[in-house]
């Protein structure tokens, strides 16, 4: 399966910076990716903070690994945790 890379960073409300990245289908929609990046800012207790085009851009398409392909499957995405994500 070839995915679309969305890196993104987003101002936490201690004012540190999460760094993730939302792995999807690489025909989803941009406001779709936008709303999964939102559902996992609330899992993590982010909710409420911007996440727009700003803190979300395309990065790149690249063929994914079978555990991302089976998340992607199972909830319509898969995020990378790089920085401030805990």
């Amino acid at each position: 399966m070839k995915v679309a890379v969305y890196d993104t960073h987003v101002t936490k409300k201690n004012g540190e910076t999460m760094h993730f990245d939302i792995l999807v289908s690489e025909e989803m929609p941009r406001e779709k990716v936008l709303e999964f990046g939102k559902a996992y800012l609330q899992r993590v207790g982010q909710e409420g903070q911007s996440l727009g085009a700003r803190e979300c851009e395309f990065c790149h398409i690249e063929q994914a690994r079978p555990p991302v392909e089976q998340s992607i499957r199972d909830h319509g995405f898969h995020i990378v945790e790089m920085e401030g994500c805990r």
